[in-house]
Protein backbone atom coordinates (compact mmCIF):
# COMPACT_ATOMS: atom_id res chain seq x y z
CA UNK A 1 0.00 0.00 0.00
CA UNK A 2 0.88 3.52 -0.36
CA UNK A 3 2.99 5.44 2.30
CA UNK A 4 1.57 7.54 4.97
CA UNK A 5 -1.36 6.27 4.47
CA UNK A 6 -4.19 7.91 6.56
CA UNK A 7 -6.75 5.41 8.64
CA UNK A 8 -9.63 6.26 7.01
CA UNK A 9 -8.39 5.35 3.86
CA UNK A 10 -7.13 1.69 5.41
CA UNK A 11 -10.76 1.47 6.52
CA UNK A 12 -12.65 2.66 3.01
CA UNK A 13 -9.80 -0.19 1.31
CA UNK A 14 -11.10 -2.19 3.91
CA UNK A 15 -14.55 -1.58 2.79
CA UNK A 16 -13.87 -1.52 -0.67
CA UNK A 17 -12.18 -5.09 -0.92
CA UNK A 18 -15.39 -6.83 1.04
CA UNK A 19 -17.06 -5.20 -1.63
CA UNK A 20 -15.27 -6.91 -4.20
CA UNK A 21 -15.21 -10.15 -2.87
CA UNK A 22 -19.17 -10.01 -3.25
CA UNK A 23 -19.04 -8.46 -6.96
CA UNK A 24 -16.32 -11.39 -7.65
CA UNK A 25 -18.38 -13.98 -6.09
CA UNK A 26 -21.47 -13.29 -8.23
CA UNK A 27 -19.69 -13.01 -11.32
CA UNK A 28 -18.41 -16.62 -11.56
CA UNK A 29 -22.38 -17.36 -11.40
CA UNK A 30 -24.06 -14.40 -13.55
CA UNK A 31 -26.76 -16.45 -14.76
CA UNK A 32 -28.13 -16.55 -10.95
CA UNK A 33 -28.03 -12.83 -10.30
CA UNK A 34 -31.28 -11.67 -9.66
CA UNK A 35 -31.52 -8.24 -11.61
CA UNK A 36 -34.14 -5.53 -11.83
CA UNK A 37 -34.78 -2.19 -13.94
CA UNK A 38 -34.79 1.33 -12.04
CA UNK A 39 -35.54 3.20 -14.97
CA UNK A 40 -35.11 2.52 -18.48
CA UNK A 41 -31.52 0.78 -19.18
CA UNK A 42 -30.74 1.59 -16.03
CA UNK A 43 -30.19 -1.59 -13.66
CA UNK A 44 -29.60 -2.56 -10.69
CA UNK A 45 -28.80 -5.70 -9.15
CA UNK A 46 -28.79 -7.66 -5.64
CA UNK A 47 -25.14 -7.60 -6.34
CA UNK A 48 -25.22 -3.75 -5.97
CA UNK A 49 -27.59 -4.25 -2.88
CA UNK A 50 -25.00 -6.14 -0.93
CA UNK A 51 -21.82 -5.06 -1.94
CA UNK A 52 -23.20 -1.54 -0.81
CA UNK A 53 -24.27 -2.87 2.58
CA UNK A 54 -21.34 -4.29 3.24
CA UNK A 55 -19.32 -0.94 2.47
CA UNK A 56 -21.74 0.76 4.78
CA UNK A 57 -21.38 -1.52 7.97
CA UNK A 58 -17.78 -1.55 7.28
CA UNK A 59 -17.78 1.93 7.17
CA UNK A 60 -20.05 2.80 10.53
CA UNK A 61 -18.32 0.37 11.99
CA UNK A 62 -14.95 2.60 12.49
CA UNK A 63 -17.01 5.84 11.92
CA UNK A 64 -20.42 5.57 13.05
CA UNK A 65 -20.96 9.37 13.49
CA UNK A 66 -20.02 9.75 9.57
CA UNK A 67 -23.04 10.35 7.10
CA UNK A 68 -23.72 8.40 4.19
CA UNK A 69 -24.81 9.36 1.08
CA UNK A 70 -25.22 5.70 -1.49
CA UNK A 71 -26.24 5.15 -4.90
CA UNK A 72 -28.90 2.94 -3.71
CA UNK A 73 -29.87 3.63 -0.47
CA UNK A 74 -29.28 7.33 -0.53
CA UNK A 75 -29.12 9.12 3.02
CA UNK A 76 -30.80 6.50 5.40
CA UNK A 77 -28.06 5.17 6.84
CA UNK A 78 -25.51 6.82 8.80
CA UNK A 79 -25.42 10.24 10.96
CA UNK A 80 -27.44 12.77 9.17
CA UNK A 81 -25.75 16.04 10.14
CA UNK A 82 -22.39 15.20 10.31
CA UNK A 83 -19.33 16.98 8.48
CA UNK A 84 -18.28 13.71 7.23
CA UNK A 85 -19.99 12.28 4.09
CA UNK A 86 -18.94 8.86 2.45
CA UNK A 87 -20.13 9.06 -0.93
CA UNK A 88 -20.34 5.09 -2.38
CA UNK A 89 -21.10 3.42 -5.54
CA UNK A 90 -20.85 -0.05 -4.58
CA UNK A 91 -20.71 -1.09 -8.02
CA UNK A 92 -20.57 1.41 -11.09
CA UNK A 93 -20.65 -0.33 -14.16
CA UNK A 94 -23.54 -2.68 -13.12
CA UNK A 95 -24.35 -3.09 -17.02
CA UNK A 96 -21.30 -4.44 -17.89
CA UNK A 97 -21.44 -6.68 -14.75
CA UNK A 98 -24.84 -8.45 -16.05
CA UNK A 99 -23.34 -9.70 -19.32
CA UNK A 100 -19.96 -10.65 -17.71
CA UNK A 101 -17.73 -7.88 -19.95
CA UNK A 102 -15.18 -7.42 -16.78
CA UNK A 103 -14.48 -3.53 -16.61
CA UNK A 104 -16.72 -2.34 -13.26
CA UNK A 105 -15.66 -1.23 -9.62
CA UNK A 106 -16.32 0.13 -6.41
CA UNK A 107 -16.11 3.84 -5.59
CA UNK A 108 -15.77 5.18 -2.20
CA UNK A 109 -15.26 9.09 -0.86
CA UNK A 110 -15.16 11.34 1.77
CA UNK A 111 -16.20 14.38 1.97
CA UNK A 112 -15.16 16.29 5.04
CA UNK A 113 -17.17 19.88 4.50
CA UNK A 114 -18.52 19.82 1.13
CA UNK A 115 -14.21 18.86 -0.27
CA UNK A 116 -13.55 15.35 -1.16
CA UNK A 117 -10.41 14.28 1.04
CA UNK A 118 -10.24 10.05 0.38
CA UNK A 119 -11.23 8.03 -2.45
CA UNK A 120 -10.74 4.50 -3.06
CA UNK A 121 -11.68 2.80 -6.41
CA UNK A 122 -11.27 -0.84 -6.28
CA UNK A 123 -11.43 -2.69 -9.80
CA UNK A 124 -12.13 -6.09 -8.49
CA UNK A 125 -11.57 -8.53 -11.53
CA UNK A 126 -7.91 -6.90 -12.12
CA UNK A 127 -7.55 -6.32 -8.07
CA UNK A 128 -6.50 -2.84 -8.74
CA UNK A 129 -7.18 -0.18 -5.96
CA UNK A 130 -6.27 3.26 -6.54
CA UNK A 131 -6.04 5.58 -3.18
CA UNK A 132 -5.83 8.94 -2.68
CA UNK A 133 -5.96 11.00 0.29
CA UNK A 134 -5.89 15.03 -0.30
CA UNK A 135 -2.30 16.36 -0.16
CA UNK A 136 -0.53 13.21 0.01
CA UNK A 137 -1.10 11.97 -4.00
CA UNK A 138 -2.45 9.52 -5.86
CA UNK A 139 -1.37 5.67 -5.75
CA UNK A 140 -2.21 2.29 -7.87
CA UNK A 141 -1.20 -0.09 -5.50
CA UNK A 142 1.90 0.76 -4.09
CA UNK A 143 2.87 2.58 -7.00
CA UNK A 144 2.43 6.47 -7.30
CA UNK A 145 0.72 7.87 -10.00
CA UNK A 146 0.64 10.86 -12.56
CA UNK A 147 -1.70 12.03 -15.13
CA UNK A 148 0.07 11.56 -18.61
CA UNK A 149 2.72 13.90 -19.76
CA UNK A 150 0.91 14.75 -23.06
CA UNK A 151 0.11 17.86 -23.99
CA UNK A 152 -1.72 17.57 -27.49
CA UNK A 153 -5.74 16.56 -28.37
CA UNK A 154 -4.52 15.15 -31.15
CA UNK A 155 -2.12 12.34 -29.98
CA UNK A 156 -4.58 11.96 -26.80
CA UNK A 157 -6.77 8.73 -25.82
CA UNK A 158 -9.87 10.19 -24.46
CA UNK A 159 -12.60 8.24 -22.35
CA UNK A 160 -15.87 9.15 -22.46
CA UNK A 161 -19.58 7.56 -21.46
CA UNK A 162 -22.46 7.62 -24.21
CA UNK A 163 -25.57 8.26 -23.15
CA UNK A 164 -28.46 5.80 -22.94
CA UNK A 165 -31.55 7.04 -20.46
CA UNK A 166 -34.48 8.54 -22.49
CA UNK A 167 -34.74 12.29 -22.26
CA UNK A 168 -30.81 12.37 -22.75
CA UNK A 169 -30.07 14.94 -25.57
CA UNK A 170 -28.38 11.89 -28.43
CA UNK A 171 -27.99 14.61 -31.11
CA UNK A 172 -25.97 17.15 -29.39
CA UNK A 173 -23.88 14.03 -27.88
CA UNK A 174 -23.37 13.12 -31.32
CA UNK A 175 -21.97 15.85 -32.33
CA UNK A 176 -20.04 16.06 -29.51
CA UNK A 177 -18.21 12.64 -30.48
CA UNK A 178 -17.75 14.17 -33.75
CA UNK A 179 -15.72 17.17 -32.26
CA UNK A 180 -13.58 15.08 -30.37
CA UNK A 181 -13.11 12.11 -32.74
CA UNK A 182 -11.89 14.34 -35.37
CA UNK A 183 -8.82 15.70 -33.40
CA UNK A 184 -7.77 12.88 -30.81
CA UNK A 185 -5.82 9.51 -31.23
CA UNK A 186 -8.99 7.78 -30.49
CA UNK A 187 -12.03 7.93 -28.10
CA UNK A 188 -13.20 4.76 -25.96
CA UNK A 189 -16.48 4.35 -23.90
CA UNK A 190 -15.55 1.67 -21.17
CA UNK A 191 -18.60 1.58 -19.59
CA UNK A 192 -17.56 2.60 -15.55
CA UNK A 193 -17.20 6.00 -15.25
CA UNK A 194 -15.21 6.20 -11.90
CA UNK A 195 -12.68 3.66 -13.76
CA UNK A 196 -12.48 6.32 -16.38
CA UNK A 197 -11.48 8.82 -14.11
CA UNK A 198 -9.15 6.52 -12.24
CA UNK A 199 -7.45 5.80 -15.63
CA UNK A 200 -6.73 9.81 -16.37
CA UNK A 201 -5.34 9.91 -13.03
CA UNK A 202 -2.89 6.80 -14.17
CA UNK A 203 -2.26 8.10 -17.45
CA UNK A 204 -3.42 4.90 -19.31
CA UNK A 205 -5.74 7.65 -20.75
CA UNK A 206 -5.50 11.04 -21.52
CA UNK A 207 -9.04 12.87 -20.92
CA UNK A 208 -12.46 12.12 -20.18
CA UNK A 209 -15.80 13.76 -20.20
CA UNK A 210 -19.91 12.31 -19.92
CA UNK A 211 -22.71 13.84 -18.71
CA UNK A 212 -25.33 13.09 -16.30
CA UNK A 213 -23.43 11.82 -13.79
CA UNK A 214 -24.12 11.76 -10.29
CA UNK A 215 -21.61 12.40 -7.41
CA UNK A 216 -21.08 9.19 -6.35
CA UNK A 217 -19.99 8.28 -10.24
CA UNK A 218 -17.14 10.94 -9.48
CA UNK A 219 -16.93 11.60 -6.32
CA UNK A 220 -13.60 9.37 -5.97
CA UNK A 221 -12.08 9.71 -9.12
CA UNK A 222 -12.25 13.32 -8.72
CA UNK A 223 -9.97 13.20 -6.39
CA UNK A 224 -7.53 11.11 -7.80
CA UNK A 225 -7.14 12.67 -10.62
CA UNK A 226 -6.58 16.47 -8.81
CA UNK A 227 -3.81 14.12 -6.77
CA UNK A 228 -2.39 12.79 -9.92
CA UNK A 229 -1.94 16.11 -11.12
CA UNK A 230 -4.38 16.96 -13.47
CA UNK A 231 -7.93 18.82 -13.73
CA UNK A 232 -11.59 18.03 -13.50
CA UNK A 233 -14.20 20.44 -13.50
CA UNK A 234 -17.29 20.64 -15.87
CA UNK A 235 -17.86 21.44 -19.20
CA UNK A 236 -17.37 25.13 -18.69
CA UNK A 237 -13.89 24.18 -16.69
CA UNK A 238 -15.63 25.17 -13.79
CA UNK A 239 -13.87 23.22 -10.51
CA UNK A 240 -17.71 22.80 -8.66
CA UNK A 241 -18.94 20.52 -10.92
CA UNK A 242 -19.76 17.53 -8.49
CA UNK A 243 -23.93 17.85 -8.67
CA UNK A 244 -24.26 19.45 -12.03
CA UNK A 245 -24.25 16.53 -14.14
CA UNK A 246 -21.43 17.27 -16.15
CA UNK A 247 -17.64 16.12 -15.78
CA UNK A 248 -14.80 17.11 -17.72
CA UNK A 249 -10.96 15.48 -16.80
CA UNK A 250 -7.58 15.57 -17.99
CA UNK A 251 -4.06 16.29 -18.09
CA UNK A 252 -3.33 20.10 -17.44
CA UNK A 253 -3.49 21.18 -21.11
CA UNK A 254 -5.86 18.48 -22.25
CA UNK A 255 -7.91 19.27 -20.11
CA UNK A 256 -8.08 23.33 -21.31
CA UNK A 257 -7.93 22.43 -25.01
CA UNK A 258 -11.18 20.11 -24.59
CA UNK A 259 -13.26 22.73 -22.36
CA UNK A 260 -12.34 24.76 -25.55
CA UNK A 261 -14.07 22.11 -27.77
CA UNK A 262 -16.88 20.92 -25.46
CA UNK A 263 -17.39 24.17 -23.22
CA UNK A 264 -20.03 25.04 -25.74
CA UNK A 265 -22.48 22.10 -25.29
CA UNK A 266 -22.45 22.83 -21.49
CA UNK A 267 -25.54 23.75 -19.80
CA UNK A 268 -23.73 26.39 -17.71
CA UNK A 269 -22.27 28.57 -20.59
CA UNK A 270 -23.46 31.60 -21.44
CA UNK A 271 -24.46 32.28 -25.18
CA UNK A 272 -21.73 34.56 -25.95
CA UNK A 273 -19.40 31.96 -23.99
CA UNK A 274 -20.98 29.49 -26.91
CA UNK A 275 -20.82 31.74 -29.35
CA UNK A 276 -17.03 32.46 -29.06
CA UNK A 277 -16.41 29.07 -28.05
CA UNK A 278 -17.71 27.93 -31.20
CA UNK A 279 -16.01 30.37 -33.30
CA UNK A 280 -12.70 28.82 -31.16
CA UNK A 281 -13.70 25.67 -32.35
CA UNK A 282 -14.35 25.94 -35.75
CA UNK A 283 -10.22 27.84 -36.02
CA UNK A 284 -7.42 25.67 -36.92
CA UNK A 285 -6.33 23.35 -34.00
CA UNK A 286 -3.45 25.42 -31.93
CA UNK A 287 -1.71 21.92 -31.60
CA UNK A 288 -0.68 21.71 -35.45
CA UNK A 289 1.24 25.05 -34.93
CA UNK A 290 2.93 24.09 -31.34
CA UNK A 291 5.28 22.43 -29.53
CA UNK A 292 8.85 21.34 -30.75
CA UNK A 293 9.97 17.82 -30.09
CA UNK A 294 10.93 18.22 -26.43
CA UNK A 295 7.30 18.36 -26.02
CA UNK A 296 6.38 15.55 -27.80
CA UNK A 297 4.94 12.51 -25.32
CA UNK A 298 6.49 9.69 -26.89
Amino acid sequence: MSPNLHPMINVAVKAARAAGSIINRAALDIESVRISQKKANDFVTEVDHAAEQAIIETLLTAYPGHGIWAEESGREHGAKDSEFVWIIDPLDGTTNFIHGLPVYCVSIALSVKGKIEQAVVYDPTRNDLFTATKGRGAYLNDRRIRVSKRTELKQSLISTGFPFRPGDNFNQYLAMMGDVMQRTAGLRRPGAAALDLAYVAAGFTDGFFEFGLQPWDVAAGSLLITEAGGLVGNFTGEADFLEQQECLAGTPRVYGQLVSLLGKYSKFASAGEKASLRQAAQAPAPAEESSGSSDAPF
